[in-house]
C-alpha cells in the first residue's frame, strides 16, 4: 500500500486506514472475523485505525487493543474519540462547551479510552463532534495541552459534523489541531472549498470519512433496502433520504471503468486529491478489507473521469436525520 506523510505529525500512515464503527454499531457483525479482518489489514500494510469510545461503548477499542498487542513489532496508529458528555450526534448551535466537552470530562474519557486500548497513550484522540464557536475557549485547549505534556495523548483532532466542512476553520487556526476528519467523497466535495486549502496552509493531517455515502457509494443499495432494528442505517436511511441518495449513485453507476467496481472508483476518486492523508472506509471483513486496499494499488483514475466525478458533487444541508 502507498503511505502519506500524515501532517505535521510526521507519520507515515498507509493511505486506507481502517474505519471501525461497523464493528460496533452496526448489526451482521462477529468478533472473530472483525478481529481476522483486522490482522489480515495490518499484512497488506494497513497502519492507521479509526475508532471511538461511542462504537460500542469501547467495544470497538477493545478490539483494536487486542490487534495492537498481537502485533508489538508494527507501528501501529491508534486514533480515538471522546464522545460528547450530552451524546448529541451531531452538536447542535448554541450548545455550551461544558455540556459537551468539559475539562474533567475530557481527561475522563481519554483515560477510559487508554484502559479499553491497553496502552499508554493514544496516538490521536479527536472530539467525535464539533462547533467553532469553542475555538477560542482555553478550557479545552488546556484539558488536551496537560494530555500531551503528560505523553498520554500524542495529537489532537476534530471530527466535523456531516455537511459542516465549514464548522472548523477557526478551530484549526489556533494552531492547537494536528488532523481533522471529514466527510468527504463524490457526492461531499465541499471541503475542497475551504477547509482543504485552510490544511494545506497549516499542515493539518486530512482523514477522509463516510467515503461510501454510508453505503449508497457501493452500488448495494435499492429504494426498497431496509435494516434490521436497532441498526443505526435505518435512522440516516429514511425515505427522504433514501429515495434521493439512490437515485444520485445510480446516475454513477454508468461512469465505472471496465474493470472496476462502484467501491473501487469512490476510492480512487479520493486518493487522487493530494490534499487527502488517509481515508477511513468501514471494513468489517476479509473481504471488504483487500477489495478496499487493493484500491492503493491500482493506477489513478483518468483526468476525464474525475472530471466527470466532480459533476456529481451534491451539496445537501444537515436534516434531523443526519446524525
Amino acid at each position: 500500500m502507498r503511505q502519506r506523510r500524515f501532517g505535521r505529525t510526521g507519520w507515515q500512515v498507509g493511505e486506507i486506514g481502517y474505519g471501525m464503527w461497523g464493528m460496533a454499531g452496526w448489526t451482521g457483525s462477529e468478533d472473530d472475523e472483525s478481529l481476522e479482518a483486522l490482522q489480515l489489514s495490518v499484512e497488506l500494510g494497513c497502519n492507521f485505525f479509526d475508532t471511538a469510545w461511542a462504537y460500542g461503548d469501547g467495544h470497538s477499542e477493545r478490539l483494536l487493543g487486542r490487534l495492537m498487542r498481537a502485533n508489538p513489532a508494527r507501528t501501529l496508529y491508534a486514533a480515538t474519540k471522546i464522545p460528547p458528555k450530552n451524546r448529541q450526534w451531531p452538536s447542535r448551535r448554541g450548545t455550551p462547551l461544558d455540556e459537551v466537552f468539559p475539562s474533567d470530562y475530557i481527561r475522563d474519557y481519554a483515560e477510559r479510552s487508554l484502559k479499553n486500548l491497553d496502552r499508554p497513550y493514544i496516538d490521536l484522540l479527536q472530539f467525535h463532534v464539533w462547533e467553532d464557536d469553542w475555538a477560542e475557549d482555553d478550557r479545552w485547549q488546556r484539558a488536551m495541552d496537560d494530555l500531551k505534556r503528560e505523553g498520554l495523548v500524542h495529537a489532537v483532532g476534530v471530527s466535523i459534523n456531516r455537511w459542516e466542512p465549514w464548522n472548523g476553520l477557526r478551530t484549526l487556526r489556533t494552531g492547537l489541531v494536528d488532523a481533522v476528519q471529514v466527510i468527504y467523497n463524490i457526492f461531499d466535495q465541499a471541503p475542497e472549498d475551504e477547509l482543504f486549502p485552510l490544511c494545506r496552509e497549516l499542515d493539518v493531517a486530512v482523514i477522509a470519512r463516510v467515503p461510501f455515502d454510508e453505503g449508497s457509494l457501493t452500488g448495494t443499495l435499492t429504494k426498497d433496502s431496509t435494516w434490521p432494528a436497532g441498526d443505526w442505517r435505518g435512522t440516516y436511511f429514511v425515505p427522504e433520504n433514501l429515495i434521493p441518495t439512490v437515485e444520485h449513485a445510480d446516475a454513477l453507476k454508468p461512469l465505472v471503468p471496465a474493470g472496476s467496481t462502484m467501491p473501487d472508483m469512490a476510492l480512487r476518486f479520493i486518493l487522487a486529491n493530494p490534499d487527502v492523508d488517509v481515508v477511513i472506509p468501514g471494513m468489517r471483513k476479509p473481504t471488504h478489507v483487500r477489495s478496499n486496499i487493493a484500491a492503493s494499488d491500482r493506477e489513478s483514475l483518468s483526468p476525464q473521469l474525475l472530471a466527470e466525478l466532480k459533476k456529481h458533487r451534491w451539496d445537501r444541508e444537515p436534516s434531523e436525520w443526519s446524525q
